[in-house]
């Protein structure tokens, strides 16, 4: 099942009970039986005395506008509108019950006026309700993806049409009617916090497994709001996004919401204090990082490299773990990715300090040399852009000493025999640059290049001779077993 969530049947998504209502006889809730009853618009029913819950309802009835009744019985056509909204559509069949889904299409956009002008409008009673139908129309079993239908294998997530889900009309108003109930400073945390709780908060996560975009953005916002406002859940929240990133990195590789989850983690990040705590750190080390790992990181690595930045501004130290963790996930085949890889890399080292950067030097720029002899001329060009980096070029001028004699041979080799123009002429310029900076280590890593190459055209020249002999070796054996053999 998708997402985690549990599929409600047809009769449990219509049914009253569940939001406080028990009616006697559930018969007449089939979607394709409901009635529009336009007799009681002019009305409303009232409360019985000593109830809280007003009388169930088996039909979607137009009911009167807030500002047409009584300020004492607005509570009670609260409620009796989200009854209305409880009752659940067949979206899949546009002229099925078209009458009653625009009943509470209208339902719910009074529903959002009126919590839009204060939700401390509303008792207790009324804000428990309200969180249950929300619930009731969310919380549902996501569809499969397209692959998971037809048995094939799963497409590229860039170039799939993203799902959109038909019931948007409604779901869209249900949660914009959540986000007017959170947002508010005078919504009252205490009694809010006991609605919008941890199941709540779990299975909000589980809905950003949706493929429709429209509702990730919402939900993304929603999240946020809820990390800002209940400082409670903030611990069980970075929790539930850990876990879905183990998930996807270790198990699935596919999740639709992995780019809003980080950008909401960016902008936690960002409000760390410092010094940073263990378990942030812990966190980057075991999730963050390792979400380089999977095939479609295209789809969320702008986020992703904006999360990994933020750490090393926060603490410069973590700098060093960045950069080895990018090493340790550096792809070997895919040129698209390592295009990626080197993008992140130049905003990682310009918040990288010099002690942190000698630290990892030696591993770094043995991975550039080979970048920069890359056949796929945009990684070697992006590897080269590297040098237009001032702050990158200043650490790399401190410790021309260690860093020249390893991309020395790249550099030649690209000037001598690389196809692309551009990467020719990048490389001279490069080569340049380091002559002006020390002509003495220039010319002392010419000199090694120029004797590694002789020593290597020799040993292949060696090599040569070797095989001639063995060669000659196996003509004289042959002419020796066999006499026929002529020279």
């Amino acid at each position: 099942m998708k997402g985690g969530s549990r599929k409600l049947s047809r009769n449990e998504s219509n049914d009253p009970s569940m939001f406080g209502f028990d009616p006697p006889n559930r018969s007449s809730l089939g979607g394709s039986n409901m009635v529009v009853n336009h007799a009681s618009r002019g009305s409303t029913v009232p409360l019985s005395p000593g109830s809280t819950q007003p009388p169930p309802m088996y039909t979607v009835e137009p009911l009167p506008l807030f500002r047409d009744v009584p300020v004492s019985d607005r509570q009670a056509l609260f409620l009796r509108k989200l009854q209305i909204c409880c009752f659940q559509f067949d979206f899949t069949d546009t002229l099925k019950n078209a009458r009653e889904k625009e009943i509470k299409r209208q339902t719910l956009l009074e529903l959002v006026d009126f919590i839009q002008s204060g939700p401390g409008k509303i008792n207790e009673t009324c804000q428990g309700e309200m969180v249950k139908m929300i619930g009731v129309n969310i919380f549902r079993c996501l569809p499969p993806a397209s692959h998971e239908n037809t048995g094939q294998e799963p497409a590229d997530p860039e170039e799939e049409e993203p799902y959109l889900e038909p019931s948007w009309p409604h779901l869209q108003l249900v949660y914009e009617l959540l986000l007017r109930y959170i947002v508010p400073s005078d919504t009252d945390t205490k009694i809010a916090k006991r609605y919008i709780d941890h199941s709540f908060v779990l299975r909000l996560l589980e809905l950003f497994e949706t493929e429709d975009p429209r509702e990730r953005e919402y939900l993304k916002t929603i999240l946020h709001r809820i990390y800002g406002k209940f400082m409670v859940h903030r611990p069980f929240i970075r929790k539930g996004i850990n876990h879905i990133f183990y998930r996807f990195i270790y198990e699935t590789e596919r999740h639709s919401g992995i780019g809003e989850l980080l950008e909401i983690l960016g902008s936690i990040i960002n409000g760390f204090a410092l010094p940073m705590k263990e378990e942030h750190k812990l966190f980057l080390i075991r999730a963050l990082i390792p979400l380089h790992k999977p095939k479609p990181i295209a789809m969320y690595h702008q986020q992703l490299s904006y999360c990994i930045v933020q750490f090393v501004e926060k603490d410069y130290k973590l700098a060093d773990t960045v950069i080895r963790g990018l090493l340790k996930f550096w792809p070997l085949t895919n040129c698209t990715k390592e295009v990626l890889f080197l993008n992140e890399l130049e905003e990682v080292l310009e918040a990288t300090q010099p002690v942190e950067f000698q630290r990892c030097m030696v591993s770094l720029f043995q991975q550039i040399a080979r970048c920069l002899n890359s056949s796929h001329f945009q990684v070697a060009e992006r590897s080269l852009f590297l040098w237009n980096n001032e702050h990158v070029v200043g650490l790399i001028a401190q410790n021309r000493g260690v860093i020249l004699p390893i991309i020395y041979s790249s550099l030649e080799k690209n000037i001598e025999s690389h196809w692309n123009q551009a990467v020719h002429g990048l490389s001279s310029n490069i080569q340049r640059m380091f002559m002006e900076m020390d002509p003495e280590l220039f010319e002392e890593c010419q000199l090694q290049y120029e004797e590694k190459l002789a020593k290597s055209k020799e040993v292949e020249e060696q090599r040569q001779i070797r095989w001639k002999r063995l060669h000659e070796a196996v003509e004289e054996r042959e002419r020796i077993e066999d006499p026929m053999i002529t020279s």
